[in-house]
This record gives C-alpha cells, structure tokens and sequence, in this order.
C-alpha cells in the first residue's frame, strides 16, 4: 500500500502539469495576432488591441497578463474580441489608430478608438473594456439597480430629467470620459431616499457614499503621468488631494479637484501642448480655462491661484464662441496630421502629399488653360487673316483665268481672221486663172 503513493503522486502532478501547459497553451490561444487586413475586417466587431513593439520591455511584461485578459473574456463569452498587433511591422496601421508609444491599448468600436491609461493588471482592464464597449450613457431603472451600480463604483454621474441642451451635453462629456468612469441618466424615482434634487434637469456626481449637484462649477485639475513616479509628479497630485479635502468648507461651493492622466483631454480644451505635470482650472460651462503663471510647487501657492480666480484677478482664456469652435477644429486636425507624420513620415507624405499634388497639378491646367480671346480694333484674328488671304488668293487666281481666257480668245480671233484672208484670197486667184 505504502509503496503505491508515489505512483500516485506522480500520477497527480503529471496530471496537474497536462492542465497547467493545456491552460497556458489555450490561454495564449485566445489572444488573436493581428495583420494589415485588420483594419478593414473590423467594422462590425467590437477589438480590445494590444499594440506592442517585440523589444519593448514593458510590452513584454504584459503579455501574461494580456493573454489572461483574452482568455478571462473568452471563457465568459464576452463579445469582444481580444487582439494585439505588432505596431513596429504595421506601423501604418498603428498610426492611423494613434498610436504613439508601446503598449498602447485600445478599445476599438465602430469609428470610435478609445485608450486605456489604468493600471496594468487583468480586472482593470476588463473593467475598462466592459465600460467602454457598452452605452456611453446607462439607464437606471429603479433603486435595486442604483444601489447596484453604487456599491461596485465609488465614482460616477447621473443625468436626472428629460430632453434639454444640458443632457446634449452630458451625452457629449461622456463620450469624451468614458474611459475614465460611468455615465447613467435616471428619473427622480430611481434615486434614493436621501437623494433631493432642487431643480430639474440636472446632473449628480456620487462619490465614496455622498452625492453633489453640479452646478457649473470649475474643475481644478492635476495634470500628470500615472507612469512617472517622480517627485514632482506625486506632489502635485497630493497638493490638490489636499486642498480638495482640507479645504472643503473654503471651495466646495464653487469648485470641485480631481487629477487627469495625460495631457490629450487638456490639449484639445487649452488648443495647446500643456506642461506635465501642472494645475489647470476648467469652466466646461463654456470651455473656459485658467493656467497659472508660476508653477504650483506648495499648497499656498494653489489656495492663491484658486482665490485670484474667484476674485476675478486671474485671466480666463478660450471659450466656446464660434472663433475659439473652428480653432480648436483646426487644431484637431492640425494634431492628427502630426501624429501621422510623426509615427509614420511616409505613410504621411502619401495620404497628404497625394492629394495635394493632384490639386496643384488641376489648378495648374486651369490656370495655363487658352481661355476666349477677345480681338481689339482693327486686330484680326489668325484664322480671320488666313481666310483673308485664302479670299484674296482666290481673287488673284480668277483675275488671272480670266486674262489667259481673254489671251485665248484673241489668239482664236486672229487664227479665224488669217483663215478667212486666206480663202479669199484663193477665190481671187481662181478667177484670174
């Protein structure tokens, strides 16, 4: 009996290792390599995209969690689709996406191309990619599912009422920030107990158990790089972290502080390339904006920054009237242009300069075209003046006929006048003989 242990330990963990390099071998399985014909085979599907680069150390250091990813989402029948591309060999493609640096992962749906900047770690991002995939904005129904939805996120918004521009705009927002947290509309009944709402329609944010109305308040924002755990990066996040809860009472009414990964958001508002990391305040009431002219290195120097902006000292910037709409729409596009040069010279120089030559070459043929000529006065045209001469030609031409058929006639004249002589004058000699 003793001696047959063993055997079954061994029985057990060749076993066990047949299910580890199954699993590892299926898990790998379901993250699908991607090619050029990607882009055109994707319309219809919804592709959370891992684009890489075979050297890249971080890259490598998500690939097993990347492969758990596909694997986690495959097995719970989700319906997207788990890939990654080798952004160093389709570089072409990777730049029409936006690709910038490695990894970069995306959620691609429909025309849409949504980046993840979260933590790198498996329930993230399949948090991430079931926010995103779904409706920019969520109906809650009913109390149960409020109370759902609150006890899993400790941040997100609520629309509450009917049609209005304010519900345009928070549908417009949530397309834009989605990646970042949930967006749900309600109706009154659908709210706690506890929850009041003084005016309708209106917009909630819930956070850590308590709620507030916005109200048109400006957002204080930390802008900084989550990657970068450098001092100035983690002390900047702390400074507004601190003003927002030390000094509640001080601002609640009137602002409201958070932290922003990365500088895209920001870029598109301010039409500028702003520093990271750094303060900036924004009215998305009216794409309004302030940026302060120091650096904020201490809580002081914020508490002043916040307070020249309520005494009305500090100077707004942008806005949302039609001038400041078409220049942030040529900045847009001024930025993908860039992008694409940027990650992709040729495939830049091909998709701007081919256009751009055919364009030259038509309005050159335009310009260069014989257009109608209008002759001055006593100015013939060319072909006026062949006919001219071609008429005249002809003139001369008869003239002359008709001299050689005068010529002609005399020479017919005298050859009958010398034959007449001459048979008279046979007539005269024959009467004489």
């Amino acid at each position: 009996m003793a001696a047959s242990v063993p055997g079954k330990v061994v029985h057990v963990v060749l076993l066990l290792w047949g299910v580890t390099a199954f699993r590892s071998v299926a898990v790998s399985s379901f993250a699908i390599d991607l090619d050029e014909t990607f882009k055109d085979n994707r319309e219809d599907e919804i592709w959370l995209v891992d684009f890489y680069a075979p050297w890249c150390g971080h890259c490598k250091k998500l690939e097993p969690i990347w492969d758990e990813v596909a694997a986690e989402m495959f097995t719970s029948g989700s319906p997207i689709k788990v890939g990654k591309m080798d952004a160093t060999i389709y570089a072409g493609i990777a730049s029409q996406f936006g690709v910038r640096g490695y990894p970069t992962i995306k959620l691609l749906k429909g025309d849409l191309a949504y980046n993840y900047r979260g933590p790198r770690t498996k329930e993230d991002i399949i948090e991430f990619a079931g926010r995103v995939s779904g409706p920019l904005v969520r109906s809650l129904s009913s109390q149960q599912l409020f109370d759902h939805w609150q006890k899993r996120h400790p941040v997100f918004f609520v629309y509450v009422g009917g049609e209005s521009p304010l519900k345009e705009k928070f549908f417009e927002v949530a397309s834009e920030l989605i990646v970042y947290t949930y967006f749900f509309s309600a109706s009154e009944d659908a709210l706690p107990e506890d929850v009041s709402v003084q005016e309708l329609p209106a917009v909630l944010v819930f956070k850590d158990g308590a709620y507030y109305t916005y109200d048109g308040k400006l957002v204080v924002v930390a802008v900084i790089d989550s990657k970068n755990s450098s001092e100035v990066h983690t002390r900047l996040k702390a400074i507004t972290h601190e003003v927002a809860t030390g000094y509640r009472e001080q601002f609640h009414r009137n602002f409201q502080f958070g932290h922003i990964d990365g500088a895209d958001y920001i870029n598109s508002v301010i039409m500028d390339e702003v520093i990271v990391p750094s303060i900036v305040v924004l009215n998305t009431s009216n794409q309004q904006y302030f940026i302060p002219e120091t650096a904020i290195e201490s809580i002081e120097d914020l508490i002043k920054f916040i307070n020249d902006i309520m005494e009305g000292s500090a100077q707004a910037q942008g806005g949302d009237s039609f001038y400041y709409r078409v220049r942030r729409l040529l900045y847009d596009g001024k930025s993908t242009i860039l992008s694409v040069f940027k990650t992709s010279p040729l495939l830049g120089c091909f998709l701007f300069g081919l256009p751009l030559g055919v364009i030259s070459i038509m309005c050159y043929g335009i310009w260069t075209a014989d257009g109608e000529y209008e002759p001055e006065e006593g100015e013939l045209l060319q072909n006026e003046a062949i006919e001219q001469g071609d008429a005249e030609a002809s003139d001369d031409e008869r003239e002359e006929n008709n001299d050689d058929h005068h010529k002609d006639g005399d020479k017919e004249s005298s050859k009958e006048h010398k034959d007449e002589d001459m048979e008279e004058k046979s007539m005269v000699e024959k009467k004489r003989d």
